[in-house]
């Protein structure tokens, strides 16, 4: 008999949890599983329900509002019942505090994965992250943190018991990148970029702690000695105006290309000669594999999960975050040598297929629904 399984997540927008979503429940054997996903908002239209739904995974949007709403909990609650899961599985702030309450209030085991770093320092972020965590500790049955750094920072700031917490690294789907030349090309074309220029390529959702902005103040100084180098940034955000207006400013407009929201990430990959990450936290950029996968060298910031990515001077360039100075140096020297380049590039495909192959994660979490079941809470 299949197990039911239902995951809840806050939204099903362009995010990487909510991409990270749709590529590990398209990977589960449906002989075994019955998968259910459910929504408590509606974030950018909820573009992955439509993507989800097309692979045969059913689709319920609850419209949880706000954390403070008192019906929020019975709704939830009264959901689980109707749908008689054996294993819920939470992704994001809301859907961690109310799906794993429900869950211990109905006596089914819950997994609940952390994507990102809680604010350890006092404000509004920090109470949210204390809110987070003390459900997580007191009402979920096991944690998942997406890097090593992560789970150390939980149980340090959210004083969660070390053994209710296991890492098991994100994966990705290997099949979808295909280092090729023509492609590379027409990516190119499509963006007004010469072939000729050195792209330096960022993805990501456009939020001031992604950092990019120390990326565009380097821009200036990496033209002065590569006058061909050029900054393609993909993603879309909040602070994608501030970041158009930095590039104006500083008059590198016309060598920085926004290419705003893509569904054609592999693609694009190809399009870029070096992979960027100026971020300034992160617990495990998924775009970093990604970019390996894409056969590319890497200059990113040393910070949370990164350095389990990234190997410094083996398939990338670790720099301090929020040091453009640094940004300058390693991506005019990934520019000048070539051969470094590439043998960075050649050993990131390496570490992707070994280290961060989507096959490895869903067994890994399919092995833990199977215990969890048969144990119970």
């Amino acid at each position: 008999m299949k197990k039911k399984i239902l995951w809840i997540i806050d939204g099903l927008g362009h995010g990487g949890a909510e991409r990270m979503t749709l590529s590990i429940m398209q990977k589960f054997d449906r002989s075994k599983f019955d998968l259910r996903a459910c929504a408590l908002q509606i974030k950018q239209g909820n573009p992955v329900a439509a993507e989800l739904e097309r692979i045969g995974i059913p689709v319920d949007l609850l419209h949880i509002p706000n954390l403070r709403h008192p019906r929020n909990l019975p709704r939830i609650v009264q959901y689980i019942k109707e749908h008689k899961p054996d294993i819920i599985h939470t992704q994001l702030e809301f859907a961690n505090v109310f799906g794993n309450i429900a869950a211990a209030m109905l006596g089914i085991p819950s997994v609940a994965t952390l994507h990102t770093l809680g604010a350890p320092q006092k404000g509004t972020e920090y109470w949210r992250s204390r809110i987070e965590w003390a459900s997580l500790k007191y009402f979920c049955t096991r944690i998942i943190s997406v890097s090593e750094s992560a789970r150390e920072h939980h149980i340090k700031h959210g004083n969660i018991a070390a053994k209710k917490m296991v890492t098991i690294y994100n994966g990705i789907d290997l099949t979808n990148f295909h280092p090729g030349r023509a492609t590379e090309k027409a990516s190119r074309k499509s963006l007004n970029i010469p072939d000729t220029a050195c792209v330096l390529l960022t993805v990501a959702v456009l939020r001031e702690p992604k950092g990019i902005q120390y990326m565009i103040e380097a821009m200036p100084r990496i033209l002065a000695e590569a006058p061909n180098a050029h900054y393609l940034i993909v993603g879309d955000g909040n602070y994608g105006e501030t970041l158009k207006e930095l590039s104006r400013s500083l008059g590198v407009d016309k060598h920085v290309t926004f290419a705003g929201q893509r569904n054609d990430i592999p693609d694009l990959l190809l399009a870029g000669d070096i992979f960027v990450l100026p971020t300034l936290i992160d617990a495990l950029p998924t775009v970093l594999i990604e970019a390996m996968a894409a056969r590319k060298a890497i200059v990113a910031s040393s910070v949370g999960g990164v350095p389990e990515i990234v190997e410094n001077e083996k398939n990338g360039i670790l720099v301090e975050p929020a040091k453009p100075h640094q940004l300058v140096e390693s991506c005019l020297r990934l520019i000048r040598q070539g051969e470094v380049r590439e043998a960075m590039a050649e050993a990131g495909l390496g570490i992707a297929h070994s280290k961060f192959n989507i096959e490895n994660q869903v067994e890994t979490i399919s092995n833990l629904y199977e215990e969890l079941i048969q144990h119970g809470r």
